[in-house]
């Protein structure tokens, strides 16, 4: 099953035969007492009311279940040059746009209460290779992309962009986020 508090999210989802997709907050599942083996919150959980997730996660999970909270953090880019200037955008140009949340997914979620027995996991990381059109369409889905615009401050993203396309040029550039996790035992 497939949970989202949106609409509009669920209405994304892909198809699929073996996925059920429901409209619902996290902290208020529908599923039955002691139902699952598994809970996964993907890129999430900074914006639940941790203490009553917490609490559903146990009235549904069956005893011994596991739970992972998984986060991806800031991408990093290739070369270097082009990765020095995604940086000085992220952590100085539009960092006081981000929500207060956006901390938690930048330190993998290690600053959540998880009080569960947690698991060691394996390092892991998304590695794609794009082109400049496919990163600035990624951008443009950030909620501090969206307050940047919303305080009138396009100058910000137009000299980024205009910086992104004399480094990055005509060809396809490795993005790779590092994936957290925080994975216990019910």
């Amino acid at each position: 099953m497939g949970v989202d508090p949106s609409t509009e999210q669920i209405g994304n989802a892909l198809p699929h035969d073996r996925v059920e997709y429901v409209c619902a907050p996290a902290e208020n599942l529908p599923l039955p007492d002691c139902s699952v083996t598994l809970v996964t919150a993907a890129q999430s959980a900074h914006w639940f009311d941790l203490a009553a997730f917490y609490d559903e996660v146990r009235r549904v999970a069956v005893n011994g279940a596991v739970i992972a909270l998984v986060s991806y953090g800031v991408p990093r880019l290739a070369p270097s040059d082009l990765d020095a200037r995604f940086r000085r955008f992220y952590w100085e140009e539009i960092a006081c746009y981000w929500p207060p949340e956006r901390k938690l997914v930048e330190s993998g979620y290690a600053d959540l209460e998880f009080p569960f027995e947690e698991r060691p996991t394996p390092g892991m990381e998304i590695d794609r290779a794009w082109d400049l059109s496919d990163f600035l369409g990624y951008l443009s889905t950030w909620s501090a992309v969206h307050r940047v615009n919303e305080a009138g401050r396009d100058d910000i993203l137009e000299a980024f962009v205009h910086d992104l396309h004399l480094i990055w040029g005509d060809r396809r550039r490795p993005v790779i986020w590092p994936i957290n996790m925080r994975v216990g035992i019910t």
